[in-house]
């Protein structure tokens, strides 16, 4: 076991896990990390969850637009198209609510979630590259280390600088705070792990099918209005969502499978016109000893 752990500490670099590379690497993904979360759940507070989860969903374009920045990626026009529709979707999010301060306080704060998270990834991609099963295990390990120590810190500096203070335990909703901390961290494992394990393209659907969920749940249990241009916004991030799910080399596919039907069209029509061609001379020699008789 101990020599697997430190097969896996080389995911740090050669040195392993140190108290240096401890606050170098792992802190800043904390940092962003915590962001993500609390930028999410505080634009939950401003706005529904249907436009923070279709909102969320521009961290793909974000990230193609990092990547291609940083670290040199394939330059595709498809992403390009994809992250218009991303930066539109949200404008006409925006405008579906008349430019209200309150919305647009609540798009700002989803909109620099997913930013946060298009950076932690890419930053994860530059700096640590592919990580295994293990190796993603013992990260994830090190930013909830890091998460007790910077987060629990916050709250407690603010209460003894009497920014703010604490109400009676007695009256913190515990059910409902243990009940999301359960899906956050079953979120987390998920997402971490089955990056590990299977395809990113399938962990990146799960964020657009919780579109509809949400819009179903909003629709029974708040008092969301899904006029003309919400609906155009949504099906517009969508759409980019999906576009940026395209593997790189979708365009030699569909050329190779462009090409395969045309082949196939060419070799129908000749053996068509075979056909009828000796289907004649069949019917002549048919007809000729009725003529003859």
């Amino acid at each position: 076991p101990f020599s697997r752990f430190r097969e896996c500490c080389r995911f740090f670099g050669d040195n392993g896990l140190t108290l240096k590379v401890f606050f170098t690497k792992a802190a800043p993904f904390g940092v962003l990390w915590t962001l993500t979360n609390y930028l999410y759940l505080h634009a939950i507070k401003k706005i529904n969850t249907t436009d923070v989860s279709v909102l969320f969903c521009c961290n793909k374009a974000f990230v193609f637009l990092l990547s291609w920045i940083v670290l040199r990626d394939r330059f595709m026009g498809v992403r390009i198209v994809a992250a218009i529709f991303a930066i539109a979707g949200i404008v006409m999010m925006t405008y579906a609510d008349g430019f209200h301060s309150h919305s647009v306080i609540g798009i700002a704060l989803v909109v620099g979630s997913a930013s946060m998270s298009a950076l932690y990834k890419v930053l994860f991609k530059l700096l640590l590259g592919s990580a295994k099963f293990g190796e993603a295990a013992l990260f994830l390990s090190v930013l909830a280390v890091f998460n007790v120590l910077f987060v629990t810190c916050i709250p407690v500096i603010l209460y003894f600088t009497k920014v703010e203070y604490w109400s009676s335990f007695d009256i913190v909703p515990w059910g409902n705070l243990c009940g999301f901390s359960i899906l956050l961290l079953t979120f987390n494992i998920l997402l971490n792990f089955g990056i590990a394990i299977t395809y990113p393209t399938l962990i990146s659907l799960g964020i657009v099918l919780s579109v509809p969920v949400n819009a179903v749940v909003d629709h029974y249990t708040s008092e969301i209005v899904f006029n003309s241009v919400r609906v155009i916004a949504i099906i517009i991030i969508g759409l980019g969502f999906l576009l940026l799910l395209l593997p790189e080399e979708w365009d030699v596919w569909v050329i190779k499978l462009l090409t395969r039907l045309k082949v196939r069209k060419k070799e129908e029509i000749p053996e068509g016109n075979g056909d009828i061609a000796s289907g004649l001379p069949s019917k002549s020699r048919r007809t000729r000893p009725s003529m003859s008789s």
